[in-house]
């Protein structure tokens, strides 16, 4: 790691988007290019990221028993107190830079549009578990359904039980992403996740300058 940038602020950046958007590539490649720029990165994920976590997010995604939306509500935000408190907060007091594939509007988006579950009930569990902590920048990854079933599709792998949800549903969870995007805007940044992976690399980039800039990392280039 760059020593002269050891003990600078750490900040948490989100990665979102519908199933299919390039979460996974694009995270990777952020966190290759941060540590070119001497920052010390850590990525983790939604649900996830602590061992309890991970063992929730198999109960989330892969339960045999039916999960009824309340219990999923509150399985997604258990997971995610343990990952603020034990993983996120305290990398970002040592001066990481932590990079999560989905954060709480993931939660907005499949629970709130998905499920249809209501909106005020999802944010007393985000004030309960977060207060008034937030990331310092989200970039949303938007593409169309049809599109990211097709790259599913072609992926192959086995689809877990939000993935294999009707069209409807995924229509619904990409219509409250880009409502969380026009309700943040200053904080959610919308990407076209149709363009090739350099070029959405490239947005990405372009959309986290100024905290590069804020912190002393140079323009991003």
């Amino acid at each position: 790691m760059n020593r002269k940038h050891r003990n600078k602020t750490g900040r948490f950046i989100t990665l979102e988007g519908a199933d299919g958007s390039g979460k996974s590539t694009q995270i990777a490649l952020l966190s290759d290019f941060l540590a070119t720029r001497g920052i010390d990165v850590h990525v983790t994920r939604e649900p996830g990221g602590t061992r309890l976590g991970e063992a929730l997010r198999e109960i989330i995604l892969h339960s045999a028993d039916p999960i009824d939306d309340k219990v999923e509500l509150l399985l997604m935000f258990a997971a995610r107190s343990q990952h603020v408190t034990n993983v996120i907060k305290p990398r970002l007091s040592n001066g990481q830079w932590v990079l999560s594939d989905r954060f709480t509007d993931a939660t907005f988006a499949y629970q709130g549009g998905g499920r249809r579950m209501e909106v005020k009930d999802i944010e007393v569990l985000q004030n309960l578990v977060q207060g008034d902590f937030r990331p310092d920048k989200t970039i949303l990854l938007d593409l169309p359904v049809e599109q990211g079933i097709r790259r599913l599709t072609h992926r192959g792998e086995a689809v877990d039980r939000i993935e294999e949800q009707d069209l409807a549903f995924k229509q619904r969870v990409r219509e409250a992403y880009v409502e969380r995007h026009r309700q943040c805007g200053s904080r959610i940044a919308l990407v076209d996740a149709t363009a090739p992976i350099h070029e959405v690399h490239e947005a990405i980039k372009n959309e986290i300058k100024d905290l590069l800039n804020s912190l002393g990392y140079g323009n991003g280039d």
